[in-house]
């Protein structure tokens, strides 16, 4: 095969366009032309560049550890590039199922975890699903209308939420984690959580809320999010006086040089003209008395702010000051990634455009870990305490000690006894 066909044969397989493959391969500002010219003949590749084609995206960095251990099987929902999914198969979870609607967000998570997530999920029979234990979604933040003809009752229908709803409703999982952003505690003047807690609580799971900030759990960013975490009060023993022990701040101080990249191509440096009217926009909000604008940041600084799905456009909220009388530039998709707290093994396998798109869009990594590791610890606790029919749970942090005489691992006055029949996941699971 001679070197042109290997390399459209070796794009051709990943499903990228010339231009999503000369920016995930680094080629700079005339990478795609760059890439035409080897894939036509009419420029031969060095030995090293022939190299780094053939040898980008060989393997699928999540693809077997999905398999494996299997200590509990999830979905994940609103996938968008795998961030959620990433610590929950870490720690030894399969993942059943994945759904997420954009087509660039799938190709990055088909590329990750050799899979390629369905589509719209209003679409999807939640009949057909398979078993599982944990949903996981990361869901748009949409208001609720008012039912007419019941005063007080909030409709989800037409909302997203209310596929998470259906779903869970449909195949009763153990937990579900949610996440959104820290907004949603005052949209719609605390209406739309309130709705998202009433429904979910209607369908006898105990729900938390909290909000995390990445900078807490290591990463260099200052996102703020919520997290919404229940579980199945029919299958576990907890009321409403268990609280979900949402993870500690690590108390570890982050900074911003940790994962900038040392050698940055100059086609991220800001132009003359968008680094004019950044300057300017920011003097008239100045003079106007307020701080909109952008964001300079260098190496030392300990964190920066959130990055959002709109970075592709100008970069403001988040610009890395390069000294020596140079513009400023913006962060590489690399580094949002690790922004983010991806591991440096996550493959991006599309435009910058996109990329920024993406990351700008996924979840603080650290955060879900911590979060996975306090949700697991909590499901495995609750199960014994069911067990062992000792009755109500509170959070793990409040629970008196088992080991002192006359002590029981439970609530005080909340030890009841579970006379609940067994529903048919227990019956099978006896059997």
């Amino acid at each position: 095969m001679e070197i042109w066909e290997a390399i459209i044969e070796k794009r051709t397989q990943l499903g990228l366009t010339r231009k999503d493959f000369a920016d995930a391969l680094g080629l700079g500002r005339s990478g795609e032309k760059l890439l035409k010219g080897w894939e036509s003949g009419e420029i031969t590749p060095s030995e090293w560049e022939y190299q780094q084609i053939m040898q980008f995206a060989d393997h699928t960095p999540y693809a077997e550890a999905s398999g494996d251990g299997e200590a509990f099987r999830f979905i994940d929902l609103f996938a968008g590039i795998g961030g959620i999914r990433i610590p929950f198969q870490e720690l030894g979870g399969k993942c059943v199922f994945s759904s997420e609607w954009d087509p660039f967000s799938q190709k990055t998570y088909r590329i990750n975890f050799g899979e390629k997530p369905a589509g719209d999920i209003t679409k999807i029979d939640e009949k057909e699903l398979p078993d599982f234990e944990i949903l996981l979604g990361g869901f748009p933040c949409q208001p609720f209308s008012q039912a007419g003809l019941k005063k007080g009752f909030s409709d989800t229908r037409g909302t997203l939420f209310f596929d998470i709803e259906r779903i869970i409703k449909e195949k009763r999982p153990r937990a579900f984690l949610l996440e959104n952003v820290k907004q949603l505690r005052g949209h719609d003047k605390g209406r739309t959580l309130k709705v998202i807690k009433e429904h979910l609580e209607l369908l006898h799971y105990h729900v938390d809320t909290d909000v995390l900030r990445a900078a807490d759990f290591g990463v260099p960013q200052n996102r703020e999010r919520i997290y919404i975490v229940g579980f199945d009060a029919d299958w576990y023993p907890v009321d409403k006086k268990y609280s979900f022990p949402y993870p500690k701040p690590t108390g570890v101080t982050t900074r911003l040089g940790d994962i900038l990249q040392k050698n940055v191509d100059e086609r991220y440096t800001i132009s003359d003209t968008l680094w004019e009217g950044h300057q300017r926009r920011k003097q008239e909000h100045q003079e106007k008395g307020n701080g909109f604008g952008y964001s300079l940041f260098d190496a030392g600084s300990e964190y920066a702010n959130t990055i959002s799905a709109r970075y592709y456009k100008d970069g403001s909220e988040i610009l890395i000051d390069q000294g020596g009388g140079k513009n400023p530039r913006k962060l590489t998709p690399r580094e949002c990634a690790r922004l983010q707290g991806f591991p440096e093994e996550f493959i991006i396998p599309v435009s910058d455009t996109q990329a920024y798109r993406q990351f700008g869009n996924s979840v603080a990594v650290p955060v879900i870990r911590a979060i996975a590791k306090r949700l697991l610890e909590e499901m495995d606790r609750l199960e014994k305490l069911r067990n062992a029919g000792q009755g109500r749970a509170c959070a793990s942090e409040d629970v008196p000690d088992a080991g002192q005489p006359g002590k029981k691992e439970c609530c005080a006055g909340a030890c009841a006894e579970d006379t609940r029949q067994p529903d048919e996941k227990e019956v099978r699971a006896a059997e």
